[in-house]
């Protein structure tokens, strides 16, 4: 390139001199005056094609985002329980008033994965492994002379919580099909362990819903200024599982290879921001859950039983100002539930149900709020860290209203206070630790706790 300039130099130079020597002859030479013209444009754009490849070479190379996105969370705890772990401690309390037990636990680790077609299809996926392991486990039957039985939640050695393709028109239109969370209450959609200060994810929906509650399914969801809305089409509860410690807890999953889908729910979502620093959420489900079984329930005396679950729920978080609050109320009704209660007790000791009685209404409300102590120290806040001291109260019943032909069990309703600490190193790990005391009616035994553990959740690759 640099030869090619110096000819063309030379030429116009050239070019210049017969021009001069031919004014000074008197000379006119029209075609003299146009090689000189065209000689000098070109050297011109020569010169700009050197300058923007030059530009080219220096400038920094622009990656273009990943389609792929990988991310997850995970939860390490431990907890030292100072109370008996005897399955007769509510039958027999004054016996195990005293009594302590430690345990080391993993209750939730979790891979997620997504990809992004393009064309507004894009792919999610959660792979859960809980407490370390398979969904398979031996446990002691408080409700059955304590003997040891083998439970099976759902069939296969990992929980595949979310698989789904989802469709995007529009940040107002999207329409999701596949396995996905059924956004009722708080912490079902609201689950990461960043996302609650307890050790453990809040008591209370946890006990008395499947948390967390995913079903296959089709969802539309989208958002709209400050208002994000979700409506669910899924297949029923199982009634087979409901028991008087969870109420419908276990009734979502399967332990077949399928999920039985003869009766049908729907659910949905409403959530407003218009406040800076606050959500404001409502949620609720509907559905039959009775014919959802494989057990003979044809007789006569059972065709009136529907088994229709209706649950209600308002939760809220408030973070702002260094204070984070946040809270939730469910409140759940089951119908015919004294029918349900006789069908599962006749079944065999062999079946999946757990033979227990179930209440009609259940409810659960708690509340939490945290204060950021290292926003009092300039340096602490700008570098990124965060101490909260929170406290959390909560209050929940599995058998909060029964039948009359159903035997209510007063244990299953109690409280829980909880003060400790969360540590945010970074926004995306958090190291707890609690002390909390179940509070239950004075017949039992009061179940105080202490609890520690290293969480985190975020994306690894976006």
């Amino acid at each position: 390139m640099q030869f090619k300039f110096l000819f063309v130099a030379l030429l116009l130079s050239l070019a210049v001199t017969c021009g001069a020597a031919a004014q000074e002859c008197g000379s006119t030479d029209e075609s003299l005056s146009r090689l000189k013209a065209e000689l000098k444009a070109e050297l011109m754009e020569e010169l700009r094609a050197e300058r923007a490849a030059l530009e080219t070479t220096a400038a920094p190379r622009v990656e273009r985002p990943s389609r792929l996105t990988i991310g997850g969370y995970g939860e390490a705890v431990m907890s030292r329980n100072f109370y008996s772990d005897n399955y007769l401690r509510y039958t027999n309390a004054e016996k195990y008033a005293d009594g302590r037990h430690g345990r080391f636990d993993l209750p939730h680790v979790v891979l997620w994965l997504g990809y992004d077609f393009g064309r507004g299809w894009s792919l999610g996926t959660e792979i859960e492994f809980e407490h370390g392991g398979t969904e398979s486990a031996v446990e002691i039957e408080e409700e059955e002379a304590g003997e040891y039985e083998s439970e099976v939640e759902r069939g296969g050695e990992v929980a595949l919580e979310q698989f789904w393709i989802q469709k995007s028109f529009s940040a107002a239109f999207n329409l999701r099909l596949g396995h996905m969370i059924v956004p009722v209450g708080g912490t079902n959609m609201h689950h990461m362990p960043t996302e609650f200060f307890g050790v453990y994810r809040p008591e209370g929906e946890n006990t008395i819903m499947p948390c967390t509650w995913h079903e296959t399914g089709v969802s539309l969801w989208g958002t709209v200024g400050k208002w994000r809305y979700e409506v669910m089409f899924m297949p029923g509860l199982d009634s087979d599982r409901f028991n008087s410690k969870g109420w419908i807890h276990d009734g979502a999953g399967s332990p077949y290879e399928f999920k039985i889908g003869t009766s049908y729910a729907g659910a949905f979502r409403v959530d407003n921001r218009s406040v800076r620093g606050l959500r404001l959420s409502v949620s609720g489900y509907c559905g039959n859950s009775f014919r959802n079984t494989l057990y003979d329930n044809s007789n006569t005396r059972w065709d009136s039983v529907r088994g229709t679950v209706v649950i209600g729920s308002f939760d809220f978080a408030y973070d702002d100002h260094n204070l984070v609050v946040r809270g939730a109320f469910d409140y759940g009704h089951l119908s015919d539930s004294d029918m349900i209660s006789s069908f599962n007790g006749s079944m065999s000791s062999s079946s999946v149900s757990a033979k227990q009685p179930v209440a009609s209404d259940a409810l659960s409300a708690g509340i939490e709020a945290g204060y950021d102590l290292f926003s009092f120290s300039r340096k602490l806040r700008e570098s990124g860290q965060k101490f909260y001291l929170f406290g959390r109260y909560d209050y929940y019943d599995s058998m909060y209203r029964t039948e009359q032909r159903v035997r209510r069990i007063e244990w299953c309703g109690r409280q829980r206070w909880a003060v400790g600490v969360n540590y945010y190193p970074i926004r995306n790990i958090a190291i707890k630790a609690e002390y909390a005391v179940g509070v239950l009616r004075s017949q039992y035994n009061n179940e105080p706790s202490l609890s520690l553990g290293v969480t985190y959740s975020g994306l690894f690759r976006k």
